[in-house]
């Protein structure tokens, strides 16, 4: 439809589908250039061409051991008072339900003097927390000799930068000095989204995951040891129902005795219910107590929803600030939605 309204606008495909299933993207006809991954800033040149009359392009090189973290930085984000910061590319583990290691390719892990060049530009323009992201974010460094940890150090020493906080993270890849180290970098927030998938270690296995679930919880409780008398949270994410949506090119896809997707559902229905719970009684413990909460989106002149080093999601009354500012706030009820909070 969108080609038949723009006739002479240039269709991009672009992403993990071609990447991950090149033959099948390229007989996406509607699309003018079909790109993968990688060489992501030929895409500028390539749809130039197209614009000049060059005929259809194909191009989707397939990854390579030792190809190199493709530098793309941000100077900004647009309605974002945070900056998130990509750090690493690739998977090398095979988890019986996922693409990613075909559609990203293998562990690549950006140049630090890149990273805190990036971080000190952000920090001038403003931006007081900073999210570091990847697709394996503990597999940072394997690559390269040094490792997460050390990268966390490092960006909490840039001026300007107050909160520094963690994508997902790997259980297994955790270790007690990692999480004695980052229970050390004040500026690092002690909120930690550890991937589960399954609280059942034989379904682990069947994930081809590499911790049982009992390596997990004592993950969990060496973190909260770390911290000491310090509050941390947790978020995770699980699968109700694996190998839950059936994706091509992966061993689980011709597992036998799928899930059916109503049942699949009513687990979801089932997990989602408990989480509130869970959630609901989380966040009571909190009421009444202060913490710093970085102003995001403002409702009203005054009015500001944020989230704070824990990642409490609060709504609250700050006249005469305004959004990328960090106040102290005193925490109250949660709504369902927010703990409703005051300035102190």
């Amino acid at each position: 439809r969108k080609k038949r309204e723009n006739p002479g606008a240039v269709t991009v495909l672009t992403g993990c589908y071609p990447q991950a299933f090149p033959e099948e993207a390229a007989q996406f006809m509607e699309a003018d250039l079909v790109c993968g991954n990688g060489d992501r800033k030929a895409i500028l040149e390539n749809v130039q061409k197209l614009l000049d009359g060059h005929e259809r392009i194909v191009a989707i090189a397939p990854h390579q051991r030792g190809e190199q973290f493709e530098e793309l930085p941000v100077e900004r984000f647009e309605a974002h008072t945070r900056a998130f910061i990509k750090v690493e590319d690739g998977c090398n583990r095979q988890c019986a339900y996922c693409v990613i290691p075909r559609a990203r390719g293998p562990v690549r892990s950006r140049a630090e003097a890149s990273i805190l060049n990036e971080l000190r530009q952000l920090a001038a323009s403003g931006y007081r927390e900073v999210v570091l992201s990847a697709i394996s974010l503990p597999s940072y460094g394997l690559d390269t000799g040094t490792n997460l940890v050390e990268l966390v150090e490092k960006c909490a020493q840039v001026p300007g930068i107050e909160r520094i906080r963690l994508g997902s993270l790997d259980p297994d890849m955790l270790t007690p000095e990692f999480i004695s180290r980052l229970a050390a970098v004040d500026k690092l927030c002690p909120q930690f989204h550890l991937s589960l998938q399954s609280g059942c270690t034989a379904t682990l296995r069947r994930m081809r995951r590499v911790y049982t679930a009992q390596e997990y919880a004592q993950v969990v409780e060496q973190i909260r040891a770390a911290y000491g008398s310090r509050p941390v949270s947790f978020t995770t994410d699980c699968i109700c129902g694996f190998p839950y949506s059936r994706r091509s090119g992966t061993p689980a896809y011709d597992f036998p005795d799928q899930i059916h997707e109503r049942e699949k559902q009513e687990r979801s229905r089932r997990m989602n219910a408990v989480a509130e719970q869970v959630r609901c009684e989380a966040l009571a413990a909190f009421e009444g107590t202060e913490d710093e909460v970085l102003l995001e989106t403002p409702l009203s002149g005054t009015l500001f929803t944020g989230y704070t080093r824990l990642y409490i999601p609060v709504v609250v009354s700050a006249p005469g600030c305004e959004s990328g500012q960090i106040v102290r706030v005193k925490l109250g009820r949660y709504d369902g939605e927010r703990v409703r909070a005051a300035l102190c």
